[in-house]
């Protein structure tokens, strides 16, 4: 039975979600507050965490950003209203997988935790058919260990950035654009929000190249987007 973590301060959409979830044979745990949604979200045993933005003692973006500090990378479904537009980008950029705007449908809700839930698993099937290893010179990826190394020094990703990475480097000298990123990496044609991908691709670079500002591995396609440097 799939787990997961529902942090969310209106407990009758979780009762409501809850039984729903039962009908799918997927366990649903439910903290009413951002601490304790943190600390049992560190407990990291959950296939996927429903987040509310607005929450009582400590918000959904804070606590999106602690458990990516805090190397927990269990993919996150953010839950939004309408006049949250700024707030859906920046939890975006904090680490978040997917987004969904209330009010929402609970089959709506069901079918993006079953996307979430195959995306995890065609990645790490995916990760065990492949080599183990990708080496760039001075950059390793062991892709079914989510492992990348440095320099022979571990560098620690958030799962979007092990996601884009592993994209690039599985193709080498292949061009994406933008979009195309968002629709690969996140799942979804999030129209409007190329800049997320920027943000992504501006930390992995500050954490795999020497020097950012004059990336080696991740270099710019001008006017399209990115491409990972040709074997």
């Amino acid at each position: 039975m799939k787990q997961v973590l529902m942090i969310e301060d209106d407990r009758d959409l979780a009762r409501l979600i809850s039984m729903h979830m039962e009908d799918e044979h997927i366990q649903l745990t439910h903290c009413t507050d951002g601490i304790s949604g943190l600390e049992e979200a560190k407990r990291d045993i959950y296939q996927l965490i429903l987040l509310d933005l607005m929450l009582p003692k400590l918000n959904g973006l804070e606590l999106c950003k602690q458990l990516r500090a805090a190397s927990v990378y269990t993919p996150i479904l953010m839950l939004t209203s309408k006049s949250e537009e700024f707030d859906k980008v920046l939890g975006l950029e904090m680490g978040a997988d997917d987004y969904l705007t209330k009010p929402f449908s609970v089959r709506e809700l069901i079918a993006r935790v079953k996307a979430q839930f195959r995306r995890s698993e065609i990645s790490a099937q995916s990760a065990v058919t492949l080599n183990k290893w990708l080496r760039f010179e001075t950059l390793s990826i062991h892709l079914e260990r989510r492992y990348v190394e440095v320099e022979d020094n571990r560098v620690e990703l958030t799962t979007k950035e092990f996601e884009l990475l592993s994209l690039f480097t599985q193709n080498p000298g292949k061009p994406f654009s933008r979009q195309t990123l968002l629709e690969q990496v996140w799942g979804y044609s999030f129209e409007g929000y190329e800049h997320t991908v920027n943000s992504h691709i501006n930390r992995l670079r500050t954490k795999i190249e020497k020097d950012p500002a004059n990336p080696y591995f991740i270099q710019t396609v001008w006017g399209y987007g990115y491409r990972f440097l040709e074997s």
